[in-house]
């Protein structure tokens, strides 16, 4: 549904109820038609504003007076029409419901001059959201600190309160391991979409952000950790307009980015393309960053086309890739040690391992939608994908020579019914999702048995290899309603999973999430419970679920792995301070059955998943945003998280001695290795004059828990005293990281239709040794970037 609190001078008239294709989530469409007194189109232009969603645009109408501005995340909106002769026009828009509201509007001449702004203050604050949700608007994506190749959209995502990374930019949310979901323009992506999983979608392709972790829409299921709308797509402006991006920076980091769209009559066509490289793709596992050098590149092509008033198509395809190379260990880039442990001397300059990885995909996706009433859409999309990923080591890789050839192809179709009714906006559907899996996985120890340092049992089997191909099944329905009475909202949902794979399960999960707003305490006070159900990780779930692995060692323990069943509360608030600052605290905790962890294969970096009897993770989480106060903007947020996980295993691959571990531990629980119990960040921009700002931030994280088998000595041999200094062995904890960065950026160039901006940033200032993860050798530790330089150059037309 879609209000609109109109001046009592303003000429308005509902003319009738439309629809948006590109609606997704929650997520409308706002139509108008600007006429002069005679009914006649007159071309204006208008601004819209919602400081809540992070949302500012300006737009011209036609020469009819017409205008669509679409992809609206739901919330309140500042709306200004203005036109040379008449009387400019203020309003209040609330955004609702996936079918919008078209109007006409009828200018009156001024009788004097006269001239209004916009309240952006007015939307800071949404009086009938459900529950907490971050918004990420355009604003933030360009004027984002740089990031590494890979990982732009994480980082993005990363800076939320609530959200941790690991190792190489893998998104825990609220302590889950493997949870995250994409969802792309409509289409959800559960894959496992960090730098060492899958090619990204460069930030600079994406237009908008919502980020849930609570009081999640019952349409979205499967990985249930965080839910994060990616909206690539802009507004349909007449003409051709683009943009064009050129950064570098440290580590040898290079990029280029463009894309253009072109709108004539009622056709939109665009594409994107983008290559980056670095020396740094990966986080290294030791302060030296050895063998890390990675490519990405991505293309896509899309067309859109308004058949009637009713009818709407999209069709798009997009292509990526990454290639990159296996930081090694001390160990295995030096020969002589290598030739030390029994190995043979590799060529004079050789490193004695080098193993490189890629990442292909290429999908394509199909939508169409209906107009069938005033009150009724209903909309169909389909998309098919094919994902790929190597992995190749060099004949003087130790301790062991892993090949990897994965691959899966998928078939997504999901059709949904939309419903106004008074105050309710219902929405029912319907989506099938079809993986076929193919798995190839070959290894080889290097390793001499006889020298020490040997890292394998002396029983474990080489060579081995492992050949499986199975399909992954999944089918659900869903049906929610989103209701609003007086100071009241709720959205209540139902969503039904079956899941075919390993095992064959469904299950029912209801969900509940409940705001009242206080007015004159402009406070907001929400609660919210999730019933959850989590497919398992499908990277690797065949060869380590395989009978075959029986011929690795004699002791094996091998489980199926159980999706996660879990219940999700909320509790929270948010306030506007002055019209100014907007406050946001949370409390939650999530109990969660057949807790969702991973492991990997031979001490190899090829994972697989595992599953833990239960967990309980609980925690709160608070921000300050201050969109813009005088020369001011920046946010600082805090979040405090505590997360057990309980033994017994119930689910994934267990070898030798943690095969006999695991079937004779039955008790007792450890932290989850995302339990950093503090996390602070902050941003604050000032700017100095109309074309230039200055930015300054930090983060802090106290630090994430490990497990380490060897002594503080043997980690002192291989690692050195730089890197020891920031483990507490005592405590099982890596020390505290801190992270201080700072920007500046100015404008040098803009005119009606072209605009050029430069960017500098300095990140970890102050140079320290931040250790993300540590646990050993060849277990998966993370160093975070030293301090760093990048430049990026923007072009917009």
């Amino acid at each position: 549904m879609v209000r609109l609190a109109m001046q009592p001078f303003l000429g308005l008239g509902l003319v009738f109820l439309s629809l948006s294709l590109w609606a997704q989530g929650n997520r409308g469409e706002l139509r108008l038609k600007v006429l002069d007194q005679d009914g006649f189109g007159v071309r204006s232009t208008v601004e819209l504003v919602s400081e809540a969603n992070q949302y500012h645009n300006a737009f011209m109408t036609d020469e009819a007076g017409f205008l669509i501005a679409k992809r609206l995340p739901f919330g309140l909106y500042q709306l200004l029409i203005q036109q040379p002769g008449f009387a400019p026009i203020a309003q209040s828009v609330e955004i609702r419901s996936v079918i919008p509201v078209e109007y006409s509007v009828k200018l009156s001449v001024a009788p004097v001059t006269e001239s209004i702004t916009v309240q952006e203050s007015g939307t800071l604050l949404d009086p009938y959201r459900s529950g907490s949700v971050n918004q990420v608007g355009p604003e933030t994506i360009q004027t984002r600190p740089t990031s590494l190749p890979g990982r732009s959209l994480q980082d993005l995502v990363n800076s939320q309160p609530g959200w941790l990374y690991e190792g190489n930019a893998v998104l825990h949310p609220r302590g889950s391991e493997y949870q995250t979901q994409f969802v792309v323009d409509g289409i959800p992506l559960t894959d496992n979409r960090s730098p060492s999983f899958g090619p990204e979608i460069e930030a600079d392709d994406v237009d908008s952000l919502t980020i849930y972790t609570a009081g999640i829409p019952a349409e979205y299921g499967r990985k249930m950790g965080g839910v994060v709308e990616v909206n690539t797509l802009r507004d349909d402006q007449p003409g051709l307009h683009g943009e064009a991006v050129l950064s570098g920076g440290s580590f040898d980091t290079a990029g280029a980015f463009a894309r253009a769209q072109y709108t004539w009559s009622q056709n939109t066509v665009g594409a994107s393309a983008s290559g980056n490289m670095t020396a740094r793709y990966l986080n290294p596992v030791v302060p030296e960053n050895y063998t890390n050098r990675g490519t990405t590149g991505d293309f896509s092509l899309s067309f859109a086309r308004d058949f009637t008033a009713k009818d709407r198509l999209m069709l798009s395809v997009r292509h990526e890739l990454s290639r990159y190379e296996i930081p090694n260990e001390q160990v295995q880039e030096d020969p002589q040690l290598l030739v030390d442990l029994g190995q043979p001397a590799p060529p004079p300059g050789t490193p004695g391992q080098l193993q490189t990885a890629d990442n292909f995909e290429t999908m394509g996706i199909a939508s169409y939608q209906h107009i069938f009433s005033a009150n009724t859409l209903a909309s169909v999309r389909g998309m098919v994908r094919d994902n790929s990923n190597d992995f190749y080591s060099s004949p003087y890789s130790w301790p062991v020579i892993v090949t990897q050839h994965n691959s899966f192809r998928e078939g997504y179709f999901s059709t949904s019914v939309s419903i106004h009714r008074g105050h309710q906006e219902w929405k029912g559907g319907i989506e099938s999702d079809n993986l076929f899996l193919h798995e190839n996985y070959d290894d080889v120890i290097t390793a001499n048995p006889n020298y020490p340092g040997y890292p394998f049992d002396p029983s474990t089997q080489s060579p081995f290899g492992f050949s499986g191909h199975r399909p992954d099944l999944e089918q659900a329905t869903f049906v929610q309603d989103l209701i609003h009475f007086g100071n009241w909202t709720v959205n209540a949902g139902l969503r039904w999973d079956h899941y075919q794979l390993l095992l064959n399960q469904n299950a029912a999960s209801p969900r509940v999430a409940i705001s009242h707003y206080f007015p004159p305490a402009k406070v907001i006070v929400h609660a919210s419970y999730d019933r959850i159900f989590q497919t398992p990780s499908f990277e690797n779930i065949l060869l380590s679920s395989s009978s075959q692995v029986q011929s690795f060692e004699p002791t094996v323990l091998r489980l199926p792995v159980q999706p996660s069943h879990g219940n999700y509360f909320e509790l929270g608030a948010t306030s506007s301070v002055l019209d100014q600052l907007r406050v946001d605290v949370n409390y939650f905790r999530r109990y969660v059955n057949n807790y969702a962890d991973d492991d990997q294969i031979l001490n190899t970096a090829v994972s697989f998943p595992i599953a833990f009897r239960k967990s309980i993770i609980y925690g709160a989480e608070g921000k300050l945003e201050l969109p813009h106060w005088k020369r001011f903007s920046g946010f600082a947020s805090y979040s405090y998280i505590v997360g057990n996980a309980w033994f017994p295993v119930t689910g994934g691959l267990f070898l030798g001695q943690d095969a006999v571990s695991a079937s004779t531990q039955f008790t007792g629980h450890f932290p989850d290795s995302q339990d950093q119990r503090n996390t602070v960040r902050m941003r604050l921009r000032y700017q100095l004059i109309s074309r230039l700002w200055i930015a300054g931030g930090a983060e802090y994280g106290s630090g994430l828990p490990f497990d380490f088998a060897g002594t503080y000595q043997e980690a002192l041999a291989e690692y050195g005293q730089a890197m020891v200094d920031r483990i507490n062995f005592a405590r099982g904890r890596v020390k505290p990281s801190l992270a201080v960065d700072s920007a500046i950026g100015a404008n040098l160039y803009k005119n009606d239709r072209v605009s050029m901006r430069l960017q500098a940033d300095a990140q970890n200032l102050n140079n320290r040794l931040n250790v993300i993860d540590f646990g050993g050798l060849f277990s998966g530790n993370a160093i975070a970037p030293p301090r760093s330089y990048a430049l990026r150059l923007q072009t917009t037309f």
